[in-house]
């Protein structure tokens, strides 16, 4: 398993591979150079005030900077949506519409509208994670009702 790099390695490496001395990144981000020393080696969080001006000079994303500097406030941060784990609910009206919009399917396993108001209920529990175990439920009630 990879390693999670720190906030001093993040910074390392950036100011590395532009090619920027210690000193250098200091003056640019106005503090002293044994401030970049500790914060490349992890003895000290920047302020946000610094954290932005680092953002800025090395051009990196604030939202990663910042969780790197205090992971403790990581549950705060909102992620973009596109790097998010979609919500079970926005899963489970996933797997339900997949499932109910596949008309070709419904018809092949002759799923009709009561049916299909049943298996809607269903869905609301958010417990379905493929729109084929739909399938599976339905079979399951008509062998259920087909025994009474």
């Amino acid at each position: 398993m990879k390693k999670k790099m720190t906030l001093g390695e993040v910074l390392r490496k950036k100011r590395e591979s532009l090619g920027l001395t210690q000193r250098e990144l200091s003056r640019q981000l106005g503090v002293k150079s044994s401030h970049v020393t500790y914060l490349e080696s992890d003895r000290r969080r920047p302020s946000l005030g610094l954290l932005s001006r680092i953002a800025d000079v090395l051009s990196l994303d604030r939202e990663t900077l910042f969780v790197l500097a205090h992971p403790e406030a990581s549950c705060f941060v909102t992620s973009p949506a596109a790097n998010r784990a979609p919500s079970p609910t926005q899963n489970a009206r996933k797997v339900w519409q997949d499932f109910a919009g596949n008309k070709a399917l419904l018809a092949q396993h002759r799923v009709n509208s009561a049916e299909l108001k049943v298996l809607s209920q269903i869905n609301l529990l958010g417990k379905v994670t493929a729109p084929r175990n739909f399938l599976f439920i339905l079979n399951a009630i008509r062998q259920a009702v087909d025994e009474d």
